[in-house]
């Protein structure tokens, strides 16, 4: 099967490029992005060796989807998906930090919980919780947004004393991120499944914020099963979870955790079709609707023209 992996496209009005671990997003005159979501996976902040089938179109259109469906509580960044790998959106400049929330105890928090810290991004966390617990009350842990390395927690208070953000933009950014994650949470109650942390980011365009990026991914989320939620935390077992953690577990198994001198795993055709298959399950479960696999016999030609018609559309 073929995957898509890198891109080097030429569009009407193309500035530059600028080339993520995942997303490829193209400079549209300073005025708009096209962003093509190929099917690179990342794990450990490394970009594996090989691609994923579907990938891409999985997150994208998952993307897409939450974002039509929150745009009355903040402006984002579509114009249209034009292409089932494709977004184009508005240019904006983005913040320098990721608005991270979070629903439960699970994940880097609770390893930072667990190493004894009572206090994350200057939220206080109570004695005596458990990992996947509930919190009382969803808390936001900001990151900073690194162009090389590691993204570093910040508190809010860091965040204004070092004027990444003005005091007035980060209360709005604040309210935007709790109200989407309450969204993103009855969303995701309809189908059966618990949001149990996210992150967002937003940008500025003229004055005006907006929601950037993908929303309620199974890569920038992390979902649980609510079904058997409540006995496996009562247990203290794993809960069963709906993100790419099993990737991660599967390269944990075989020896590599993104430290130096560990060699990525080869992944096999087997093994390749196994994530695949896995993403679109994500895709199924989190939207509710079967999986249409796009025409990825051309894949490079049919994003090419089905791009350049919708920007000949705005520009």
């Amino acid at each position: 099967m073929e995957a898509l992996t890198k891109s080097n496209f030429n569009f009407p009005q193309q500035k530059d490029v600028y080339h993520g671990k995942v997303r490829d997003v193209y400079n549209i005159g300073d005025e708009y992005l096209a962003m093509v979501v190929s099917d690179r996976i990342s794990a450990f902040d490394v970009v594996l060796p090989q691609g994923i089938p579907y990938k891409g179109q999985v997150l994208n259109q998952i993307a897409a989807e939450f974002l039509d469906a929150t745009k009355d509580i903040v402006p984002n960044w579509k114009v249209s998906t034009p292409d089932p790998n494709v977004t184009i959106g508005h240019y904006c400049e983005p913040f320098k930090v990721e608005m991270v929330v979070r629903g439960y105890l699970t994940g880097h928090a609770w390893r930072e919980y667990k190493s004894g810290k009572r206090e994350l991004c200057g939220n206080p966390l109570p004695e005596g919780m458990k990992e996947h617990q509930k919190f009382e009350k969803p808390i936001i842990t900001p990151t900073t947004k690194e162009d090389v390395g590691h993204d570093e927690d910040i508190s809010k208070e860091e965040i204004l004393k070092q004027g990444l953000v003005s005091k007035e933009d980060y209360e709005l950014l604040e309210e935007y991120t709790l109200k989407l994650f309450e969204r993103g949470t009855q969303m995701a109650a309809d189908k059966g499944l618990i949001l149990v942390d996210t992150k967002y980011e937003f940008g500025k365009k003229d004055g005006k914020i907006y929601l950037i990026d993908e929303i309620h991914t199974p890569d920038s989320s992390r979902y649980f099963y609510a079904d058997g939620y409540q006995e496996r935390f009562d247990k203290g077992e794993k809960q069963r979870q709906l993100s790419k953690e099993f990737v991660r577990e599967w390269l944990i198994e075989n020896g590599f955790q993104g430290q130096e001198g560990q060699q990525v795993p080869h992944m096999d055709a087997e093994r390749i079709k196994q994530i695949s298959d896995r993403y679109i399950e994500l895709y199924e479960k989190i939207t509710g609707r079967s999986f249409e696999k796009a025409d990825i016999k051309n894949i490079d030609q049919r994003i090419q023209e089905n791009t350049e018609k919708a920007l000949k559309e705005i520009l």
